[in-house]
């Protein structure tokens, strides 16, 4: 071994073969050993003032989680973690760690960061599968009810440290299981739904209870919530789940989905195991398995779409996103996954209609190249369309991963709640509060699409609040 850390190389986790993870839904990569979780904590400098903490939208305690790898007490590094961070195994898997806590790493500076998020998943996998893991006592009752609208990561987050704080906290959840985006967003092969149930369990023995099939706004509305169900205080986490689409001719097309119900199909019906009825082990929800398909986007839901279709039995898959390669929203480390599965990315190039056959169903893509003009208010190169560049492309599945919105349900049956103009709830930056007395909010609700632990941040800021507000009660 090196005698100094700065000369040991950043230890990188095992995969499975690109050739053999096409053909399956399992998760590709495989984590780290001990050994090698041991010889990555040992590059940690352990900084008397670390820069990689600011990063975290949470404040994990980095440098003291990782000294403690590096003595070999895996479980008592996922509890520091788990201080902060109630999912460190869904943390460690989908987390943009590169563009967060790591690219503040001093070793950054000179080379390759510490690999946080690898040794997060690490000591997570640890504790959960050597059935270590401890339940912290929570404060005694304060008598106090709080509901939580939404089971993703802002909800989940804002859920456990309420409950910490002994108040009785119920979340809501509209689809049929618990998550939100975690569960019906990302695939398999990138977060396995063994693993995020199980985090999410934990938070039953806190005392927290979970209940799946309640749209709030629909079944009860927040009012309803306060006045009726004798609830305090209510922190609204539902997410940006409504998808947007392009606006082109031919999109109302059988074969055109959304990247949310393609994606939702997949992963919370698990129709990527379709079979016959009643057959052990199989989904009764059917998916377009397309032979050509094309996504139409740059970021991880692209990623996430792509790859899917590829592992449904596309013979060819097609990434075509509007800006080039280095404008992509999209993690690197998906970038590369999809690249060396065989995705074609066409960049610098989009649809500009969609063409169908007599029965209805999409047959072909007429795309337009673009080139990358002045930058736009995002601070990327604005695509400008090259006139006279169009081709058709023969394509029966296409797959529109744009972004998405506002889910109107909150809003349009929540009277004087202030939203903007994008139908986002607007709130106190320093607090999450609504305009509404005892009401929160937080997540892609308040930002748009954002990141899990950006999410997390935020429900744990508006649950800090809410202890506060609570407590005013008194």
């Amino acid at each position: 071994m090196p005698e100094r850390p700065t000369q040991i190389p950043r230890q990188s986790m095992t995969e499975q073969r690109p050739e053999d993870r096409v053909k399956n839904f399992e998760e590709v990569p495989l984590g780290y050993a001990a050994e090698t979780a041991i010889l990555e904590a040992t590059r940690c400098l352990g900084c008397k003032n670390p820069k990689c903490v600011p990063g975290c939208p949470v404040a994990v305690d980095i440098p003291g989680f990782i000294a403690l790898v590096r003595e070999g007490k895996f479980a008592e590094a996922a509890r520091k973690i788990k201080e902060t961070n109630i999912l460190p195994a869904v943390c460690g898997r989908v987390c943009p760690q590169e563009t967060q806590c790591e690219i503040l790493c001093v070793l950054a500076k000179r080379g390759e960061p510490v690999a946080v998020g690898r040794l997060e998943r690490f000591v997570a996998d640890f504790e959960r599968e050597g059935k270590l893991e401890e339940t912290p006592e929570p404060a005694p009752p304060t008598g106090h009810k709080v509901a939580i609208i939404g089971s993703g990561p802002a909800g989940l987050t804002c859920a456990a440290d309420l409950a910490r704080q002994g108040h009785e906290v119920t979340v809501f959840e509209a689809l049929h299981e618990m998550g939100g985006v975690l569960i019906y967003g990302i695939p398999e092969f990138r977060l396995p739904k063994r693993i995020l149930k199980q985090e999410i369990e934990n938070l039953t023995r806190l005392g927290v209870k979970l209940e799946t099939s309640a749209v709030i706004g629909k079944m009860d509305t927040i009012e309803d919530l306060m006045t009726e169900d004798g609830f305090d205080a209510v922190f609204i986490g539902t997410g940006a789940g409504a998808p947007k689409f392009q606006g082109v001719p031919g999109e109302n097309l059988l074969g055109v989905y959304s990247a949310n119900e393609f994606l939702t199909r997949s992963n919370l019906m698990r129709a990527y195991n379709f079979g016959q009825a009643g057959e052990a082990g199989q989904s009764d929800t059917p998916i377009a398995r397309g032979k050509r398909v094309m996504v139409i986007g740059g970021g991880n839901v692209a990623m996430d779409s792509a790859r899917t279709a590829l592992r449904l039995g596309a013979e060819k898959v097609i990434l075509a996103y509007r800006r080039g390669r280095d404008e992509m929203p999209a993690r690197a480390e998906e970038i590369h996954h999809a690249e060396e599965e065989g995705i074609e990315f066409h960049l610098l190039t989009v649809p500009v209609e969609f063409l169908g056959d007599e029965r209805g169903w999409l047959r072909a893509a007429i795309m337009q190249k673009m080139t990358l003009g002045e930058p736009d208010a995002s601070g990327r190169r604005r695509p400008v369309p090259l006139e006279g560049s169009e081709y058709e492309e023969p394509i029966d599945v296409a797959v529109i991963a744009i972004g998405t919105g506002a889910n109107p349900i909150i809003a349009e049956t929540t009277p004087g709640l202030a939203i903007n103009k994008w139908g986002y709830i607007t709130i106190d930056e320093e607090t999450g509060a609504t305009n509404l007395p005892g009401v929160y909010a937080g997540g892609d609700i308040v930002t748009g699409s954002a990141t899990v632990i950006e999410a997390m941040g935020a429900g744990r800021k508006a649950a800090a609040s809410i202890n506060a507000y609570l407590e005013s009660l008194e």
